[in-house]
């Protein structure tokens, strides 16, 4: 860089953003060799992708929040002491989703029960990347609670898919999905219970990873269910989900379950696939595919092969009894979990309660959606004298042979590979009147967050122009052996990530909202270095 840009860039007053930078194909790894190498600076980085919220965000409706002024002036804080923010991840623009708590950010989880909460501690996911000086663009909508498989039971707004305007995201986290996909942001967090990450990821079109369960600290992430969750990465590459994934992992003291890996996440290289077994589990292909998935799959296999690799199949048996033991077990702990939102500490409280169990009743109905509800009832009968054994004991017990099931396939194969959805993006309000075919969307996740293993998913074509998912899934803390895989397969299939954005909203009011929903939290005052003191 010549010396005239670079006092232009610490003055902040650098060139317009590079003419040719595509957001909807850049990847972090080329944004920080173009960082490094002095051609653009972040501030000029973060334009780009505040021109294209400003550009497409009313259509997609990916952000409960946004934060550009913010950003603008962190971005730029970054260029003008670039010697002292040096790192991995400085100056590259991110999105989080709004269920991990940011101090002096409002954080809702999406739901009228924490429309104006304002944290005053920051996750500990988030503030391992704020420490490396990312700039967070805002918080990413979400089904409420992670409560949901296609972003619609947010109680703000729906996202929509950028490959088609009409069909969902996927969810929970949808809105960080669609984020990345619409180059809206160029990597985000999301939260994985049954598929939340994995499963908007396949029908965006984008990278998506649950790491191994305790690989990344949940302090800070907003319960749903506390033996499922777990924080990973979305973006547009293998290779930028591992950059991602290494400074997310780790023990955290202030989280019992999280654990160091046995091995740093490293970033991957491979090109082959040589010697690799991929297990198939049939269990997975009878679960209604639809043959535009099935096909995209079985020439994703035919890739595998081609690079050295072997396909067998194997049996899970326990398999179609993941579905509704996840239903059990998720409701039971989400029913705990939310029984602190109450009215009486923060979040939502109803007017003019007459007594204390008008106020619980009132504030808890007011404040949760339907589906949040449903769950909480669910899961309170679950756990309720009496059926507490015949229900959520059983429950766990399927757990367990679920495990058993994996550890055994794991004997004979390094890598497990399944659709990740058995369909592509389907339309918005298609489903929201059957909750069961709408829980059918996360047949293929779910084992994998019961058993605890790493899984993730990436972009293996178009079936009716929409993108198909492969997911892998790999043994306990095999986050390394999956990445390369995943990396080696990405290159030979060579996805263009660019969405179409074809199809058209649904009909809204003026201002683009539901007449029911709330409007989202205002702008806000708020820089990464702010909350870091």
């Amino acid at each position: 860089m010549n010396s005239d840009r670079r006092r232009a860039i610490e003055r902040g007053t650098g060139d317009a953003p590079l003419r040719g930078l595509d957001p909807l194909r850049l990847t972090a790894r080329d944004a920080k060799r173009l960082l490094v190498d002095g051609e653009i600076s972040s501030a000029e980085l973060t334009k780009v992708y505040l021109d294209q919220i400003a550009a497409v965000e009313s259509k997609v409706r990916a952000y409960i929040l946004h934060t550009p002024d913010n950003a603008a002036k962190y971005s730029t804080k970054v260029d003008r002491e670039m010697q002292a923010m040096r790192g991995p991840l400085a100056g590259l623009p991110i999105a989080v989703k709004d269920n991990m708590v940011t101090e002096g950010v409002t954080t809702t989880c999406a739901s009228k029960m924490l429309h104006n909460y304002q944290p005053v501690y920051t996750a500990t996911a988030v503030r391992q990347v704020w420490e490396d000086h990312v700039v967070m663009l805002g918080k990413t909508n979400l089904d409420e609670f992670a409560m949901g498989s296609s972003t619609e039971n947010s109680a703000y707004q729906v996202t929509a898919n950028p490959w088609d305007l009409s069909t969902v995201p996927g969810g929970s986290s949808g809105g960080s999905a669609a984020a990345v996909a619409a180059g809206e942001a160029l990597w985000a967090l999301g939260s994985d219970t049954g598929g939340s990450i994995r499963q908007p990821a396949a029908l965006c079109g984008i990278v998506g990873m649950k790491p191994t369960y305790g690989a990344v600290s949940r302090y800070g992430l907003i319960a749903f269910a506390s033996s499922l969750d777990q924080i990973g990465p979305l973006t547009r590459s293998v290779y930028d989900c591992a950059l991602l994934l290494q400074h997310l992992v780790g023990h955290d003291p202030r989280d019992a379950t999280s654990v160091e890996l046995p091995e740093p996440v490293a970033l991957p290289t491979a090109e082959r696939l040589d010697g690799l077994r991929v297990g198939v589990p049939s269990e997975y292909l009878a679960v209604g595919i639809e043959p535009g998935v099935r096909a995209r799959f079985d020439e994703t296999l035919a890739r595998i092969e081609e690079l050295g690799g072997a396909c067998v199949e194997i049996s899970l048996p326990h398999t179609e009894y993941a579905l509704p033991a996840y239903y059990i077990i998720a409701p039971a702990e989400a029913s705990a979990n939310l029984a602190r939102f109450d009215g009486v500490r923060y979040g939502y409280r109803c007017a003019d309660p007459v007594d204390l169990l008008d106020l619980y009743e009132r504030t808890r109905g007011e404040g949760f959606g339907p589906e949040v509800k449903r769950r909480i009832m669910i899961g309170t009968y679950a756990l309720s004298a009496g059926y507490y054994d015949a229900y959520y004991g059983r429950a766990q017990k399927v757990r367990t042979l679920v495990r058993r099931d994996f550890d055994e396939a794991f004997a004979g194969v390094d890598l497990i590979a399944s659709p990740t959805t058995p369909t592509v993006a389907f339309k918005a309000g298609s489903r929201t009147s059957d909750p069961l075919a709408m829980y059918m969307s996360d047949i293929c996740t779910i084992p994998a967050n019961l058993a605890g293993l790493p899984a993730l998913s990436i972009p293996c074509g178009l079936s009716d122009g929409l993108p198909v998912g492969f997911q892998l899934i790999g043994p306990a803390f095999s986050e390394n052996r999956l990445l390369e895989a995943a990396h080696a397969l990405e290159g030979a299939i060579g996805f263009d990530t660019a969405p179409t954005f074809r199809g058209a909203r649904r009909e809204r009011d003026a201002n683009g909202w539901r007449a029911d929903w709330p409007a989202p939290p205002g702008p806000i005052t708020f820089s990464p270095e702010d909350a870091q003191s």
